[in-house]
């Protein structure tokens, strides 16, 4: 047994000896180096990059056009010679490469093949590229590019501003909005004017929560006031505000240059200056975006607290409505005005707040410029109602 184990330990130092001082062969060096597409599949238009990942202890250098060959219908892809540029990969180092400025060149449906020669060794992947469903494309023609044009058009005619270029945005969307806008505040007010009405209702018939609803629906009609409008107008507003926030985390990449129309396809990013004074409108900060939040926050408040009606003193002591069940548990049937007020009346600040502080800074731009058109909207609304 001893005798095995010599041997055994003689072949292993042996083994490690031979490892140690032998040439690593090139081709291991080789298998190190990782090259592909960042994603299988895209929708037209692509935004197309390929990662490439060096492992090895030696640097890379690439040209777009020369070492990176695109395929599609198994004919090279030719791109521009401002496009073609070398690369370098540091060691142990990884990159991801765009050819988002070429997104012209992929405007076909199909597969597009990568083949690459580096260091005699070839590298093959590929992608599906596809058209966007009815959808998307419903969404886009009617969201997406007209809202992407009207910014990039403002952008545009004001000399690349893009602090200007959201205030003109912001305000063309309240215009726009406006009547929905109005009909939500009046019906929002109506409703509260009408609470004691409510109650009673709820009071009377608390045990029969069908003929309950029945006699909301008539008090409702009588007094000509559609509660769907008090926050469906929400729905209408949230869709736009989400196209502007897409549009502006993406308004760098050239790729969404294709939904441009023909008056402005000579437009150019590299023109666009994203800063006002000390504020970088695409970044987010600590202290002064601290300010922007307390700000938006504030008129955010004084705009919901001129949207609630002046309470009685005798509705304070009012409580929710509750439907008393066979158990002897409740449930509540209606949601407690009061509470309801609360929420809108300080979460909804908060919560404001809290968002603007995080995002960019041109976030606070159209909401605090929304809230403002909200707020003086809202005392018209207010003289209204009380006439």
């Amino acid at each position: 047994m001893k005798k095995f184990l010599d041997i055994l330990l003689i072949v292993l130092i042996t083994m490690f000896i031979f490892n140690l001082f032998s040439d690593k062969p090139e081709d291991k060096l080789n298998n190190t180096l990782d090259l592909w597409f960042v994603e299988s599949s895209y929708t037209i238009p692509a935004s197309v990059w390929v990662y490439v990942k060096n492992s090895t202890s030696s640097w890379i250098t690439l040209n777009t056009c020369t070492d990176l060959n695109i395929l599609s219908s198994w004919e090279k892809i030719n791109f521009s010679e401002n496009f073609c540029k070398d690369i370098t990969i540091e060691s142990w180092s990884e990159e991801n490469i765009s050819f988002s400025d070429e997104y012209s060149k992929f405007d076909n449906i199909g597969k597009f093949i990568l083949n690459a020669q580096i260091w005699d060794r070839e590298y093959i992947d590929q992608f599906e590229l596809e058209n966007k469903g009815s959808i998307k494309k419903i969404f886009v023609s009617v969201f997406y590019a007209p809202l992407y044009n009207l910014v990039i058009g403002l952008i545009d005619f004001f000399k690349w501003s893009f602090w200007f270029a959201i205030i003109w945005v912001t305000i063309i969307i309240r215009i726009v909005l406006l009547w929905p806008q109005h009909k939500m505040m009046v019906s929002q007010r109506k409703l509260q004017a009408i609470q004691p009405k409510i109650k009673k209702i709820q009071e009377e018939f608390k045990w029969n929560q069908q003929m309950l609803w029945m006699k909301m629906m008539e008090l409702y009609k009588k007094e000509k006031v559609n509660p769907v409008w008090s926050c469906g107008f929400l729905l209408i507003q949230m869709p736009i505000l989400l196209v502007i926030y897409n549009i502006v985390l993406w308004i760098q990449d050239p790729v969404h240059l294709y939904y441009l129309y023909d008056f402005l396809t000579h437009f150019s990013l590299s023109d666009i200056n994203y800063s006002f004074y000390w504020l970088e409108l695409l970044e987010s900060g600590w202290v002064q975006w601290a300010i922007l939040a307390i700000s938006v926050a504030t008129i955010q408040f004084i705009q919901v607290k001129l949207s609630l009606a002046s309470k009685d003193k005798d509705a304070k002591g009012d409580k929710v409505v509750l439907e008393k069940k066979a158990d002897n548990k409740y449930s509540q049937i209606m949601p407690d005005p009061e509470m309801m007020n609360k929420f809108m009346l300080y979460w909804m600040p908060s919560m404001v707040a809290v968002f603007t502080f995080t995002l960019s800074a041109w976030v606070w731009i159209y909401w605090g410029i929304s809230t403002l058109f909200m707020l003086f909207q809202q005392l018209i609304v207010n003289k209204i109602i009380k006439k």
